[in-house]
């Protein structure tokens, strides 16, 4: 009988991903959660075939030259891939994937919470009941901002921003996009076109961040952007933190230009930019973009495709590098 790979898996996955990892791997669980550094993740993954990380390693270009000679793929627990350097990885002949599709309505869900938590301030109407402030209801109490009918601009029109677009229209808001290349019109479905996204801006009552997070897209949203917005717009974020310039944003946030926030993505997360705790109008949620059962299933089984190709001797479906 064949040995079965060794796989080291980083994080505490759901219970069916375990099964199936215990199915046709060895696997190395991590039972317990706790989060490795790059150099432990060097010593502890000795001897293992492939790695299964997720976004909280940060497998820079000194952590996989330290990784054994054993690994041959990196199976990543994420679409995105900015937390594994991909160059270093191809230079050591170690093959990168990722789980794209698997959590894009679970993300445009969130982003619609986001959309309508900050818009219809949540965060404050949710504190005043838990606190007991809350004395009666008032005529001109906690006026917040109408979502149906406004104009909703999305940076980044890939699954997410099309997945985003389409519940958007359930609220007849009026789409406005920017992105690398533009949607043929099937997919489009009317939506106005930006080539530039400092053309689009202006244009926007709401605007949805929805691109990778790269080199170029590093803290896009800064205070020279951030003033092409009309005054009293609303900013959400289900991308990565580092798209967002926090002191820009909170800047705007403080003055009125911005009527208000929804974040579930930070710069440095968890230790996010303290100055965002103290502002009423920002809704806050924990990264919980992908948190569904459903979801969280399928990124794990997504990543398990990937290797269970790798070591049939086939091309992995997710290969990203």
């Amino acid at each position: 009988m064949a040995k079965k790979p060794v796989v080291f898996v980083t994080r505490k996955l759901p219970e069916a991903v375990h099964e199936r990892l215990r199915r046709d791997y060895e696997p190395r669980l991590n039972l317990s959660d706790r989060l490795y550094t790059g150099e432990q993740l060097a010593r502890v993954t000795e001897g293992a075939d492939a790695l299964l990380p997720c976004p909280t390693d940060k497998l820079t270009a000194s952590v996989i030259e330290a990784l054994p000679g054993s690994i041959k793929i990196i199976a990543t627990f994420s679409v995105g891939y900015e937390h594994i350097d991909t160059a270093a990885a191809k230079a050591r002949g170690i093959i990168v994937t990722n789980t794209p599709d698997v959590l894009t309505d679970a993300t445009a869900d969130i982003t619609m919470l986001l959309l309508l938590g900050a818009a219809r301030r949540a965060y404050e109407g949710e504190r005043m009941v838990r606190e007991g402030t809350w004395s009666s209801w008032a005529p001109t109490g906690m006026l917040g901002t109408h979502l149906t009918g406004k104009r909703l601009g999305i940076f980044g029109m890939g699954r997410i921003g099309q997945a985003v677009a389409k519940r958007a229209r359930g609220f007849d808001m009026e789409i406005h996009y920017s992105n690398r290349h533009r949607l043929k019109p099937d997919r489009e479905q009317g939506a106005a076109f930006y080539k530039s996204a400092e053309d689009m801006l202006p244009n926007c009552d709401f605007l949805s961040i929805n691109c990778p997070a790269s080199r170029e897209t590093y803290h896009w949203l800064n205070t020279e952007r951030i003033r092409l917005l009309p005054r009293g717009a609303i900013v959400v974020n289900t991308a990565r933190g580092t798209i967002v310039d926090d002191e820009a944003l909170i800047a705007a946030l403080k003055s009125g230009h911005l009527a208000a926030a929804g974040l579930d993505v930070f710069e440095n997360e968890p230790n996010i930019n303290a100055n965002y705790r103290p502002l009423p109008n920002t809704f806050l949620l924990p990264h919980l973009g992908s948190a569904t059962i459903e979801t969280r299933n399928g990124m794990g089984f997504r990543a398990l495709d990937n290797l269970d190709a790798y070591f049939a001797g086939k091309a992995p479906p997710d290969r990203v590098a």
